[in-house]
This record gives structure tokens, C-alpha cells and sequence, in this order.
């Protein structure tokens, strides 16, 4: 029995769908280890959306009232940190993205805790920086 090959279109869609599937398993890959990335069971995201964040790519001022893929950004990467929960993830920066700022600004020195996501605090959250914890002699 003989095979025929495929034809050329049929071989550039096969090699497409494969292209696609690699690319698909390598960013669920990398998703799966990404920092701040992983929910757990007081915080999962709702079904069908993902952890990643790409709303917004700048670092704009974002202050309580603002809507849009500015508040939604701030609000994905707080989520993603544990400092909002999922749920309060609306593109509307109200009192719990407002909170969950301050709390992280807390916990970033030398961040000002003031709720307004200014350029410095805008780095903190794109670096992904973990929290500072207080010194150890503070405790005594």
C-alpha cells in the first residue's frame, strides 16, 4: 500500500495546528510557575478567566474612581498577590482596591501607603516584588 502525501495546504495547516498546540502547552507551562500566579482556595479566579494580567501596560496615576483597563490592571495584579480577592476584580478602582493598595504599599517599603498607584508604586507591582518583612529585632 502506497501513501500519498499531503497536499501543500493541508501540510501548512497541520504544521500550523502544531505550532499552535506547542505555543499553547508552553504558555500554560509558564503559567503554571509564574510568581503570584496561583490561586488558592480562598481566591480563584472565576471560571473561564486567567491570572494574567494585560489590561494595561503603563504607569499612569490610578486613584479610587477610575474605571477601565487601568483599575482592572491594578486590580488583577492585587489579586494575583493576595491582597484583593478575585471576585472584587470589576475595573471600577473603589474602598476594597482602594484598602488592598494601601495594605500592599504597606507591605513595600519605602512605598507611602496613600491608595494612589502612582509611577513608584506601578513598579512594585510590575516587578512582582515580594513583601518586605519587618525586621527580626522589631519583634522583641
Amino acid at each position: 500500500m502506497s501513501r500519498t502525501p499531503l497536499s501543500p495546504r493541508r501540510s501548512a495547516g497541520a504544521s500550523a495546528l502544531t505550532t499552535g498546540l506547542l505555543a499553547a502547552a508552553a504558555l500554560a507551562a509558564a503559567l503554571a510557575v509564574a510568581p503570584g500566579a496561583a490561586a488558592d482556595a480562598e481566591n480563584v479566579p472565576p471560571a473561564g478567566s486567567s491570572p494574567v494580567c494585560a489590561f494595561y501596560d503603563g504607569d499612569g496615576m490610578t486613584v479610587v474612581g477610575d474605571q477601565g483597563d487601568r483599575a482592572f490592571q491594578v486590580q488583577c495584579m492585587l489579586a494575583n498577590r493576595r491582597y484583593l480577592p478575585w471576585d472584587a476584580v470589576d475595573g471600577t478602582f473603589g474602598l476594597r482596591t482602594l484598602d488592598a493598595v494601601r495594605r500592599f504599599q504597606a507591605d513595600h517599603p519605602p512605598l507611602l501607603s496613600t491608595g494612589l498607584v502612582d509611577t513608584d508604586t506601578w513598579a512594585a507591582l510590575w516587578r512582582g516584588d515580594a513583601p518586605v518583612d519587618a525586621p527580626a529585632d522589631a519583634e522583641a
